[in-house]
């Protein structure tokens, strides 16, 4: 299948300019002006809008096995794909929770069946979360999985956690932090984020495990990742769309939507490179749930428009370093063929209209799940169309494209 893609307004970490780009056989062929005489099934006329490298999410939660009244594959990579995402790094929580080969392979399984998005599924660190057994990343399969975490939870004894780095530096996978001290979490969501992030950062450090912290939402946290980061090569962070817009805010998320300064901290970080990435850490919940207190929200439909709106339109960053933290670098903690606008990668792009403002509005999300911290908010930049390996997955239907 061949895609031509015109007149688009073409922008990477380091383009910015008006260009053609034919994808073919699901993988980008050409950049340059004026590309003709090739074969192409869809010719795209992107007068207007803004083509960039499709976004990738570090942090997302689908639900299946187990609660998919909250969400599934299929409604999770739908919403993926209308906010313009083609890979999803999924967390382990589940239920039953995703801790052996067998369960992996259902996910990935049916996610190529789908054939909407592409899915990496995440390992739990301790076996179904016990807090304690780590023999089961000995029977990983290395080529499919390559990322462990205890996202939504947090491995409490250190000894478990540096034997758990140890066995994943052997075999070359990538922790992900949920830094939370579940007993000091009781009492002061800060200093639990805080004193974890330290262990974390300190274990890995000792061990050269490269480890990925997750959400982080507090000014304390990104010194220490910023220390860290200068010492070794092996740390890498990210933070999400509702850290970076608001404040002082009880819509319940963990960890907690913090103060003035902690979101000061995290624009400075994005600005001066602490921070790696942005991730939407999607959280789907029924009304019912989340009226009886559980934390999250969904992410994936609202994130470009949200970090555009804050960090581009407000000038603290360019379109570039957005581009960066949604793509390119995601693309390349994940170690995948994505997250750039260039000859050889994955023809997997998004196309915006960045003078688009509009409400955010839930029922229109193609997730199961309302729950949004955002709703009737303002916002600029819309998700015109999502490419996947050079076919239109998803088209916005208010553009005729």
């Amino acid at each position: 299948m061949g895609l031509l893609i015109k007149n688009a307004r073409v922008v990477d970490k380091y383009l910015d300019g008006e260009s053609d780009i034919y994808i073919k056989d699901g993988v980008i062929k050409l950049i340059e002006k004026n590309i003709s005489n090739v074969d192409v099934d869809e010719v795209i006329d992107a007068s207007g809008l803004v083509v960039m490298p499709a976004f990738v999410d570090l942090h997302a939660h689908f639900r299946e096995p187990g609660n998919t009244e909250k969400e599934d594959l299929k409604t999770g990579s739908l919403a993926a794909l209308r906010g313009g995402y083609t890979f999803v790094n999924l967390m382990a929580n589940t239920k039953p929770p995703i801790s052996s080969m067998e369960m992996v392979d259902y996910v990935l399984d049916k996610s190529k069946e789908l054939d909407l998005i592409d899915i990496h599924q995440v390992v739990t660190v301790t076996e179904n979360f016990d807090g304690k057994t780590i023999d089961h990343l000995d029977s990983l399969d290395l080529d499919k999985v390559k990322v462990i975490s205890e996202d939504g939870y947090e491995v409490m004894s250190n000894k478990v956690m540096l034997d758990a780095m140890k066995k994943a530096r052997g075999h070359n996978l990538l922790i992900m932090s949920h830094a939370e001290e579940m007993e000091i979490s009781k009492e002061d969501y800060r200093i639990a984020e805080n004193i974890m992030t330290l262990r974390n950062l300190y274990l890995a450090n000792e061990t050269e495990v490269r480890i990925h912290m997750s959400h982080v939402s507090t000014k304390e946290a990104l010194i220490q990742i910023k220390y860290y980061k200068e010492a070794k090569n092996n740390v890498s962070c990210e933070v999400s769309p509702h850290h970076i817009a608001l404040i002082d805010s009880d819509y319940r998320v963990n960890p907690p939507i913090r103060e003035i300064r902690d979101r000061l901290a995290i624009i400075d970080g994005i600005k001066t490179g602490i921070v790696d990435a942005i991730a939407t850490d999607h959280a789907p919940h029924t009304k019912a749930d989340k009226e009886k207190g559980a934390p999250g929200m969904v992410g994936l439909e609202t994130a470009f428009a949200v970090c555009f709106t804050e960090l581009v339109d407000k000038k603290f960053i360019t379109l570039n370093k957005l581009v960066e933290l949604m793509s390119r670098n995601p693309s390349e903690i994940m170690g995948i063929n994505k997250g750039k606008l260039m000859e050889g990668y994955d023809g997997d792009v998004v196309l915006v209209d960045l003078e688009k403002s509009y409400r955010i509005n839930s029922e229109k999300f193609h997730s199961k799940s309302k729950n949004t911290a955002f709703e009737n908010r303002e916002v600029k930049g819309k998700v015109v169309a999502t490419v996947k390996a050079g076919k239109v997955r998803y088209r916005n239907e208010d553009y005729n494209i």
